[in-house]
């Protein structure tokens, strides 16, 4: 039997989490923004990341196991389809990245996404999705993701919104309820297979697949894109994905959905203040307003993973 990680080590993990996915963000949302077609950014995303699967898969004898392990449960109808749809919140969020992070910034960005994250946290552990079957809504569970969004209000009430049009801020929140079934999806498929690798490969292909479809529909109507950004730092959105994906499958079953995810906020709001004062988009940064909500974001975590006293 496999020993389950401290509790503080998975929330650890759960941090580098979200700070991947906020690099991940910075770099597709530039890729969108200087070839100014957001679609097409979080295709090269996916694609490369998949790419790196396909590579890494026969040169281990895990990636070897693990895919013969995913085409034997599919062949035989042992995994269920809606494990395999891991990919469609995948895609959604890419494509988010790369057509938001540009104009909202990745702090902005990132409050969208934290107040999706943490509801279908929420939800999703009370009526028993993720592998960690129904975790109990207990007044600290709660009072954790009260604490995630009284940090999401902190980023929102900064006088920058009133630019940012409506559906662009939905669009984060979106993106990050997704992430939540994501993670949910990924960490029941790795339950089935015995392994993040296949969970992960199965996200990249299905994202890519449905990217490619977008991506072209969209050069079909609006022509390509004049040129391609030649900054190699942000074609590794994929690689990065990848990485981050891998993790948060291998993790889930330990933390929780809303533990994962409230870790992720903590990294998510931490780097991406970090990321908006050295690699700026065009966006304002309030970094007084940025640190206070990741100090309450951070309390709300340690709400949830502080040991009980008796």
């Amino acid at each position: 039997m496999r020993r389950r990680p401290p509790v503080l080590l998975a929330a650890l993990g759960a941090v580098s989490v979200g700070a991947l996915t906020a690099v991940q963000a910075r770099m597709n949302g530039g890729l969108g923004s200087e070839s100014g077609n957001g679609i097409l950014a979080a295709f090269v995303s996916f694609g490369s990341g998949l790419l790196i699967l396909i590579v890494v898969a026969p040169l281990t004898s895990a990636g070897r196991t693990a895919m013969g392990r995913l085409f034997v449960g599919v062949r035989g109808r042992n995994i269920p389809p809606w494990m395999l749809l891991g990919g469609l919140a995948g895609a959604l969020t890419t494509a988010t990245q790369g057509l938001t992070v540009g104009l909202l910034g990745v702090s902005l960005f990132t409050v969208g996404v934290v107040a999706g994250q943490t509801v279908g946290g929420l939800v999703l552990d009370r009526v028993g999705y993720g592998p960690a079957g129904v975790v109990p809504v207990t007044m600290r569970r709660v009072g954790g993701g009260a604490l995630a969004l009284v940090a999401v209000g902190v980023g929102l009430a900064g006088g920058s919104l009133a630019s940012v049009p409506w559906w662009m801020l939905s669009l984060p929140f979106l993106a990050g309820a997704g992430i939540s079934w994501q993670q949910a999806t990924n960490g029941r498929l790795r339950q089935r297979v015995d392994s993040a690798f296949a969970a992960t490969f199965v996200n990249f292909l299905g994202g890519t697949v449905i990217l490619g479809v977008a991506a072209a529909v969209h050069i079909a109507v609006v022509g390509p894109p004049a040129s391609l950004p030649t900054n190699p730092w942000l074609y590794l959105g994929g690689a990065t994905g990848v990485v981050y994906i891998f993790v948060s499958a291998g993790l889930v079953r330990y933390t929780g959905v809303l533990l994962l995810g409230l870790g992720s906020v903590v990294g998510l709001l931490a780097t991406s203040v970090v990321l908006d004062a050295v690699w700026p988009t065009d966006a304002e940064l309030d970094v007084t307003r940025a640190l206070i909500a990741v100090a309450v974001a951070l309390v709300g975590v340690l709400v949830v993973v502080m040991p009980r006293r008796r």
